[in-house]
């Protein structure tokens, strides 16, 4: 999971796509990246790291241009290593850069073809790279030296029908403007606005509607699965239906966990979703225990809080703050080691004990996924006191690995992976686990924008939405993705790097 934000401007524009890609932190915190565009010049800045980290102001003054785009990063299948973070440049043609929000679910074929077809070398694992090489090759079948918008979507309709999987991408062409696209089943978001200004107009374009928000654009719409929009560096705005047959299919683990509650997506409020999400909770803890024996409701900080503060009045007890979160430690389910993630879970949180002592206490977490996290929760409040620790996930089971752009590990590190319910209790040392159920899920989302009949669920039921995914795809996926595998990748990776390895492509102001 990636943060992507662009902006066709008429002043500067590199302090407010710094601003905005702090507002999209919380999309990765591995890596960070600003291209600007200025006068048919781009400027570069990218390193790991968080963006306050990343950018210095010598980084800044660099940076120069009305018109530019930045990313932030985690690592989805491959190393965390400043070789592959983001904007990416390719010199051919006219000079592009990309960034990138998703994965390519047949990276690996593409890479292939890229290299013995079109004469294209793949020098990094990311699929990033095969997304922005494919759209080069595309572009470079137009012999016209000025493009035309027509010339770019038929550029982006060639991308469609070569890549599958899911992809939100942004790119600035040189010379001409900025192409944003998203993959036929909208999977990954992307949103546009505008804004009025003395000098004209201005658009933007971000993952989510807060960097909008932020910046104070207005939101027009979400750029719509399959749709390519073109702006040109003088203001021009275009936009074009791309793909043969698109789909409404978005994530819905955006709605679970990964967006700000303040975003709207896909016509979605994210707070609304996950006030519905609590509700439905409630209704099944009512159902199934009208006895239940709670005293208290603690949500775990911070993307539960909206469906516990639902919960809880349904239920008709009381909310409580029983953890304090330490903000500077990064989310642990994406951490590359299960020791790290062990350690960091005391680091990130600690338990009120006046909040625990004495009570049955219900905690509630918006999912499960390696169960890592929540049996080390369960253990914090016992040794605050708590009697018994009911635990209550806003999601379903999460029995199926991610290929669509989330690191959620491999199946078998899954907790929930050919595991009951009771059996998934009893690792994590629950007194009781509930789970909502996948239809409660769905309806929460598709509430806010009945147009999306099927969202992608796959992580719940494995069910993958674009139709390529079969279990020896599977069985690769999990061979990249286990823990050992992204500590032999790591160490790998290193090594090149000290060994002085360097990329070629757009010059890293450092």
């Amino acid at each position: 999971m990636c943060g992507i934000v662009g902006i066709v401007g008429q002043e500067p524009v590199n302090q407010r796509i710094y601003d905005a890609l702090t507002v999209l932190q919380h999309r990765g915190q591995d890596a960070a990246g600003i291209v600007t565009y200025n006068h048919g010049h781009l400027s570069l800045r990218k390193s790991n790291g968080l963006v306050r980290d990343v950018f210095a102001t010598r980084h800044m003054m660099r940076l120069s241009g009305n018109s530019g785009m930045g990313h932030v990063r985690y690592p989805t299948a491959g190393s965390s290593t400043s070789a592959e973070s983001q904007p990416i440049y390719v010199n051919s043609p006219y000079g592009i850069t990309l960034a990138h929000n998703g994965n390519l679910t047949n990276s690996e074929e593409l890479t292939q073809e890229l290299f013995q077809a079109d004469r294209r070398h793949i020098n990094t694992s990311s699929d990033s790279e095969v997304l922005l090489n494919v759209f080069a090759h595309e572009l470079s079948l137009c012999n016209n030296l000025k493009l035309e918008p027509e010339d770019i979507f038929k550029a982006v309709s060639g991308v469609h029908k070569r890549c599958k999987g899911a992809y939100a991408a942004i790119t600035i062409l040189n010379n001409h403007g900025m192409i944003c696209f998203r993959d036929p089943h909208g999977i990954r978001p992307l949103v546009f606005g505008k804004r009025e200004t003395d000098k004209g107009v201005e658009y933007m374009v971000a993952s989510e509607s807060v960097a909008l928000d932020a910046l104070e654009f207005k939101m027009v719409r979400d750029v719509l699965p399959g749709e390519a929009i073109y702006i040109d560096f003088d203001g021009n705005f275009h936009s074009k239906q791309c793909a043969e047959n698109p789909q409404y299919n978005p994530c819905i683990f955006e709605h679970v966990y990964f967006a700000r509650p303040d975003s709207v997506i896909d016509k979605i409020s994210v707070y609304k979703a996950r006030l519905r999400m609590g509700e439905k909770l409630a209704d099944k803890i009512l159902k199934e225990r009208p006895d239940h024996d709670i005293d208290v409701v603690i949500p775990i900080p911070d993307s539960s809080l909206t469906s516990a503060v639902a919960l809880a009045h349904i239920i008709q007890k009381k909310m409580r703050h029983g953890f304090v979160k330490n903000r500077y430690i990064g989310r642990t389910f994406i951490m590359p080691g299960q020791q790290m993630r062990r350690k960091s879970v005391r680091q990130k949180l600690n338990a009120i004990s006046l909040e625990f002592a004495g009570k049955n206490v219900l905690l509630v977490d918006d999912s499960i996924v390696r169960g890592t996290t929540s049996e080390q929760i369960i253990q914090m409040a016992r040794d605050a006191g708590a009697k018994k620790v009911y635990f209550a996930s806003a999601s379903p089971p999460v029995r199926y690995p991610n290929v669509y752009g989330i690191d959620m590990p491999s199946a078998t590190e899954l907790i929930a992976h050919n595991r009951k319910v009771v059996e998934i209790e009893k690792e994590i040392n629950a007194d009781w686990l509930i789970y909502q159920d996948l239809n409660d899920l769905v309806e929460t989302a598709a509430e806010g924008n009945t147009e999306i009949k099927r969202f992608d669920t796959s992580v719940f039921d494995g069910h993958y939405v674009t139709g390529d995914i079969d279990e020896a795809y599977l069985t690769r996926l999990e061979n990249r993705r286990n823990d050992m595998a992204k500590v032999n990748q790591e160490s790998a990776a290193n090594d090149s790097m000290n060994d002085g390895e360097t990329l070629m492509g757009l010059h890293n102001n450092s």
